[in-house]
């Protein structure tokens, strides 16, 4: 490395001192001579969750460290004939694994000995590369942000390492669902380099979805997905809560990593923007934009924008997951248009209704109607078996001492679309026998929640017949009553929501 060459770093506890300034140019420096530790020999150790020893002497400290990682990798990338250079900490392959706007590429490369993601953003695009490291160290240790580990940069070029992770959330989705309508890879349309980029994630994403279930046969989202997408959720609430809208959520822009389980992460900052004190919106005209096709109405229309941009981005995220890699305002040349003229179609979502009632309020044109992201989470789509139920018998204990009210009168208008006529219909005539013909009004709503709620607590009473018709608690049961009255759960919570939210009871089902 040349006398000359200036390493660029930043100090994680000093990371305060650059929230004025958006160009690289407001970056603490140091010289290859420079005695003072660099970040990389600070950088924070996600295995450890400790700082590393830093020594007096950065300098003897950078040699040995270099001796000791950076010639194996050399040699790993001289035996696969893949070719790499060394750039300060960092060495960067190839092999391209991405692309991205404004000539972006993501490469393979180790990055103080740890295999990273090398983001190379060309130079002149340094404003994006400050905000986005800016961002990425707002809010670092969060596990559903991709990780940021140091910056390099040359003459041409300034490149990020970041968290290497398998594929994005659009090629597990793909790979992994039938109905996807972008399986096929026109490899007469690409260059060779563009196909081995693609055969790379394609390879990565169907190792990953291998044995790991999406969806389940009746076609409602597995546990898997649906932990990724409360990932998704996750992520957007923490860059919320620090004031960052994030302005680019996408599939592409979510990247899963296989720990134990999968994971979801959020990546790709550039165009992220963070809200001043105080301020809700970043103004009309705002620069910069997001991916056509995944952007707010208001967006499109530059208008003003708030966080509930990125609550219209992740509506369209989770009908991507839920249905296969579809989206709800159709094909890829349509979709502005359908986006700014409110035109959406979420049939393919309505066999399961707690998404069906999400997705029309995220994807709602008015913004202020939008939910925040952890309202998102404490949503019924997210909800287990146990919580399921434990919503139902506390609503039902609610009702008990109801005799005439809005509230009461409410939740029994909501019967036909509950379960429509006689609920008794629908279960088996031994489990009606064993309930009795007088205890129950077969068309109340309230009778049946209060059916469930007896049933479940005191289901170690029931005959050993009963108990392997409505199966254990709480999955069989909570299943039992969900086949039958699909839009049961959905509907209640509908009017508890209107009628009962602020109360202390329910307080954590909202």
């Amino acid at each position: 490395m040349s006398s000359n060459f200036k390493e660029q770093v930043v100090h994680e506890d000093n990371a305060e001192e650059i929230d004025g300034g958006t160009g690289l140019e407001d970056w603490h420096m140091v010289s290859e001579n420079d005695t003072r530790n660099t970040s990389s020999s600070e950088s924070y150790d996600q295995e450890s969750n400790e700082h590393p020893h830093t020594e007096k002497n950065g300098e003897n400290l950078r040699r040995a460290l270099s001796k000791l990682f950076l010639k194996p990798f050399s040699k790993i990338f001289d035996s696969g004939g893949v070719d790499g250079r060394k750039i300060g900490w960092l060495v960067i392959s190839s092999r391209e694994i991405g692309k991205g706007s404004n000539g972006t590429v993501v490469l393979e490369g180790f990055y103080n000995g740890r295999p990273v993601a090398v983001k190379r953003l060309v130079k002149t695009h340094h404003e994006l590369a400050g905000k986005e490291i800016k961002h990425l160290i707002d809010s670092d240790h969060h596990s559903n942000i991709v990780r940021w580990y140091g910056v390099e940069y040359d003459r041409d070029f300034i490149y990020l390492s970041l968290e290497r992770c398998n594929c994005n959330l659009s090629d597990l989705i793909q790979t992994s669902s039938d109905s996807s309508p972008n399986l096929t890879f026109n490899e007469d349309q690409a260059t060779n380099s563009m196909t081995d980029q693609f055969n790379v994630r394609l390879d990565s994403a169907v190792e990953l979805s291998k044995d790991i279930e999406l969806w389940k046969n009746n076609g409602y989202p597995s546990p898997h997905l649906l932990n990724l997408m409360r990932d998704v959720v996750c992520g957007l609430a923490h860059l919320h809560d620090l004031g960052i809208i994030h302005r680019d959520l996408k599939p592409q822009n979510v990247l899963i990593i296989k720990y134990q389980s999968l994971c979801a992460k959020l990546s790709d900052m550039g165009i992220s923007k963070r809200l001043t004190k105080d301020k809700s919106s970043l103004g009309h005209n705002p620069t910069g934009c997001g991916t056509s096709g995944w952007q707010a109405p208001e967006q499109l229309l530059r208008g003003r924008q708030t966080r509930a941009v990125d609550l219209f981005s992740l509506g369209c995220v989770l009908f991507f997951c839920l249905t296969g890699g579809r989206h709800p305002f159709g094909d890829d040349i349509e979709r502005d248009v359908n986006i700014k003229n409110n035109k959406m179609d979420l049939f393919l979502v309505e066999h399961i209704p707690e998404a069906t009632d999400l997705l029309f309020q995220l994807l709602n044109p008015d913004p202020l109607l939008r939910p925040k992201a952890m309202e998102v989470l404490h949503h019924p789509l997210f909800w287990n078996s146990e919580k399921r139920l434990s919503f139902i018998q506390e609503t039902s204990n609610r009702l008990k001492m109801e005799i005439k009210s809005e509230l009461l009168d409410a939740l029994e208008n909501v019967a036909p679309d509950a379960f429509g006529g006689k609920w008794n219909k629908k279960m088996e005539p031994v489990f009606i026998n064993h309930i009795g013909h007088k205890q129950y009004k077969f068309g109340s709503t309230r009778d049946l929640l209060r059916l469930m709620r007896n049933k479940s607590n005191h289901y170690r009473e029931l005959p050993k017949e009963i108990q392997e018709i409505l199966g254990p608690v709480p999955e069989g049961f909570n299943g039992y009553f969900s086949r039958r009255f699909p839009k049961l759960l959905i509907e209640v919570y509908k009017v508890v929501r209107t009628y009962c939210r602020e109360e202390g009871s329910f307080s954590k089902y909202f």
